[in-house]
């Protein structure tokens, strides 16, 4: 097993912090660089090898390490077949939509053989964040972890741990994912699910050929450990857990929150959980494990992925005992661990709540059916919010809008559904054809927005998570069934609710978001399970300028991609 490699990597996270605390005496803001070379490498999983698309021929790729205040600046040569564009998943990039990374959002994709650098700066932002590719499906192999450390005589609001781990949830196929998505395409169903699910790349003891192919984070009895947990799965949302330890829970999307001790916890596609681990059990080795939460019947790969918490001094030879997750469909724990989330909201770090809302939209989100002549079925399927389908454009959006180029999109992108319906009744299997088109939301600067996200059962009901590019927000509301303002609005969180950048919508339930509408830009909101994205599960928000010199888009770089 790698013990030695995660060792060493412990070591290495060690003096990093050690070099945080001594070099960095109160100093202006640094500026990190690193050079991205995105390339093919052979890689070896489950008995299969194959080539896939890597950051530095690393899977997953390197890990950004940064502190608040920061500039950083990330040089992209793309010397793979296929177009490429990564996001920095959870950075606001405050007036500079250039850096953010989705392909024909805010900007056109970086071509096989040129290079783009992206040049953002980190504001009032600390904790774990992620980034990953955002075109095609290829964020499968090509994503790693952002770790923002806070700022200069900034301690953690929580004790400060021994050592840190990055914990990175993913996905594994063992056969070419974009053939398996153009093939799924041409026959207007989804591709086929993941072969394996994986932590930090690797699947773990439970899967064949996988002996070497595990993590171990070796940890000394008594001591202290952060755990930033990435979901980087394309559609799962996962239970993780440690056998024998519990965790605590002190943030989410790199936002602090109220701790609280838990068994296990829930991460959808795109969240990040930090927890602190305490190694005060009896020396040995125990698993660390993951595996979906689903509560409809739809199929899954729901195997479990391992790694192993080895105490020090503890030999390989000792069998690792298994953690307790919750069953794949419990719902009440879902609920209920997600109800625990909530905003630290100190003077230091302030839940800012909107409670005036300028601007309320509801968006239902539903699967279709489309026609399609050539599919198997003679249709394809579809998802949709508002009932349209989103048409990804050829040229960039943010471009479109800050040059003003006619005919790209339209901002008449409906507030509410068009026809109102009982959203969470019995399933509905006829007339479900979507509209489609390019059609964006306006949004004006620094108003106050609400968003309802209403599941359906168009199809089937399901749990969506939605990612908000350019802002965090609030989730100051969540239930089952219809959403009813004069009810459900009353008991709204506006006092401490949790923050961030990502956040499930539940099966056959609401969610409500707050935010500040302060980031100029276009911004694109989407749900973070792939499979429904690249069905149309999408939109953007037009956020215009404000009036303030430091209240519009920055111009854009010269090495902007070209359309």
């Amino acid at each position: 097993m790698a013990r030695l490699d995660n060792s060493r990597s412990g070591l290495l996270s060690l003096l990093f912090l050690s070099f945080f605390v001594v070099a960095f005496v109160p100093a202006r803001a640094a500026v990190k660089t690193y050079q991205f070379d995105v390339q093919v490498k052979n890689v070896s999983r489950l008995c299969h090898a194959k080539p896939i698309v890597t950051v530095n021929g690393m899977y997953p790729g390197p890990t950004i390490y940064a502190r608040e205040g920061d500039r950083v600046i990330i040089n992209v040569t793309n010397h793979a077949q296929y177009n490429m564009s990564i996001h920095w998943h959870g950075l606001k990039q405050f007036r500079n939509g250039w850096a953010d990374g989705p392909a024909y959002i805010t900007q056109c994709p970086i071509k096989t053989g040129t290079s783009y650098s992206y040049d953002f700066n980190i504001t009032g932002q600390r904790g774990t964040l992620w980034w990953h590719a955002h075109i095609f499906w290829l964020r499968a192999t090509v994503y790693g972890a952002i770790v923002i450390m806070p700022q200069n005589g900034t301690s953690f609001p929580f004790p400060q741990p021994h050592m840190e781990a990055n914990t990175i949830l993913g996905e594994w196929w063992n056969t070419d994912v974009e053939e398996l998505v153009k093939e799924g395409d041409k026959l207007g169903l989804p591709p086929k699910m993941s072969d394996a699910h994986t932590i930090n790349g690797k699947p773990g003891p439970l899967f064949p050929c996988s002996e070497k192919h595990t993590y171990v984070l070796e940890v000394e009895q008594g001591k202290t450990y952060l755990l930033r947990i990435i979901n980087a799965a394309l559609n799962d949302e996962l239970f993780f857990a440690i056998a024998g330890h519990t965790m605590t829970v002190v943030e989410i999307d790199a936002v602090y929150t109220k701790p609280f001790t838990t068994q296990a916890l829930l991460i959808g596609p795109g969240q990040t959980t930090n927890v602190l681990v305490r190694a005060d059990q009896l020396p040995g080795r125990y698993f660390m494990a993951a595996r979906p939460f689903i509560d409809v019947p739809i199929p899954i790969d729901n195997k479990t992925v391992t790694a192993i918490l080895q105490y020090k001094g503890i030999p390989n030879t000792v069998m690792p005992v298994l953690p307790q997750l919750p069953a794949p469909n419990d719902t009440e724990f879902a609920l209920n661990y997600l109800a625990k989330l909530k905003s630290l909201n100190t003077p230091q770090f302030p839940a800012l709540v909107p409670l005036k809302v300028d601007r309320r939209l509801f968006f239902t989100i539903g699967l279709g059916r489309n026609p399609c002549p050539t599919c198997q079925n003679g249709t394809k399927l579809a998802a949709s919010l508002n009932n349209v389908t989103f048409v990804m454009p050829k040229v960039g959006l943010l471009q479109s809008h800050y040059f003003n180029i006619k005919g790209v999109f339209q901002t008449d992108f409906p507030d509410r559904p068009p026809t109102p319906f009982n959203y969470t009744g019995a399933p509905l299997t006829a007339n479900l054809k979507t509209s489609s088109g390019t059609r964006l939301t306006k949004i004006a600067y620094n108003s106050t927005v609400e968003i309802i996200l209403q599941d359906t059962n168009l199809l089937t009901v399901e749990s969506h998570p939605f990612h908000l590019h350019g802002y965090n927000f609030f989730v100051v509301g969540t239930g089952l069934g219809n959403f009813n303002s004069s009810k459900d609005s009353a008991n709204f969180n506006l006092v401490d609710p949790p923050e961030r950048n990502t956040v499930g919508v539940p099966t056959g339930g609401w969610t409500a978001i707050r935010f500040r509408a302060d980031n100029p830009g276009v911004w694109f909101l989407h749900c973070h399970l792939e499979l429904h994205t690249s069905w149309g599960l999408k939109t953007a928000l037009v956020v215009e300028d404000g009036k303030g010199a430091d209240q519009s888009i920055l111009p854009p770089p010269k090495d902007l991609p070209p359309c």
